[in-house]
């Protein structure tokens, strides 16, 4: 379980050091403005909007700097986190599968910024974190861009996915995996990572994030 583990690592390192401190899209009505820290973390996704799964790391968002853009955009140079301001994650597992999800999102100061690193860090990193056999798959219209890939990314072929979203001023992630075969799927990622980008545009909005598996 290779991916648990980096799942459950990315998480309480933010836990350890954060408790203190386009085109037409099914997303929201396509507002891009730079979130602050509150509502990045209002963005992740949380026990109420997961139904069925368990909080394993509560959503947590952290200022950008030295220790986070070496997590967040682990490329040489940190390339992808220029102008980056905020970085957070949660983590869910869900008991009756083995599946375990985990949610991130870097927040940008402006939209051209989130542009101009979603190749760098899809093609430089997120794009290969399903396994060198991954194939892409679709998302459905959500956000300005995005991209998806599902393999077999643990010791013993256990599946695994990734998908990237750029809504607005962000990057959204989900990771997905599970210990058998059957844990997740295409339909059930999908689901996951529509969560997210929906919620990532109703914070720039300026609602509050509601969006739910589900709803």
């Amino acid at each position: 379980m290779r991916n648990y583990r980096w799942y459950a690592a990315a998480a309480a390192a933010l836990l350890l050091t954060g408790c203190g401190g386009g085109a037409e899209s099914d997303s929201g009505t396509g507002k891009a403005v730079a979130l602050t820290k509150e509502q990045v973390r209002e963005t992740l996704p949380d026990g109420e909007a997961m139904t069925g799964w368990e909080e394993s790391a509560r959503p947590t968002a952290v200022e950008m700097d030295k220790l986070y853009r070496s997590q967040a955009c682990p490329i040489k140079g940190n390339a992808g986190c220029e102008n980056s301001r905020f970085y957070g994650a949660s983590t869910f597992r869900h008991d009756d599968n083995a599946a375990t999800v985990t949610f991130l999102i870097i927040a940008y100061d402006s939209e051209q910024a989130t542009r101009e690193a979603y190749d760098v860090l899809w093609d430089g990193y997120y794009g290969k974190r399903a396994g060198q056999r991954a194939k892409t798959f679709g998302l459905g219209p959500i956000g300005e861009e995005r991209d998806a890939r599902f393999g077999s990314s643990g010791f013993r072929g256990e599946p695994g996915a990734v998908t990237q979203t750029r809504v607005g001023t962000t990057l959204l992630w989900t990771e997905a995996a599970s210990a058998g075969k059957g844990g997740i799927d295409e339909d059930g990622v999908r689901d996951l990572a529509t969560v997210l980008a929906k919620r990532a545009q109703q914070a720039q909005n300026g609602d509050a994030p509601s969006a739910a598996l589900g709803g």
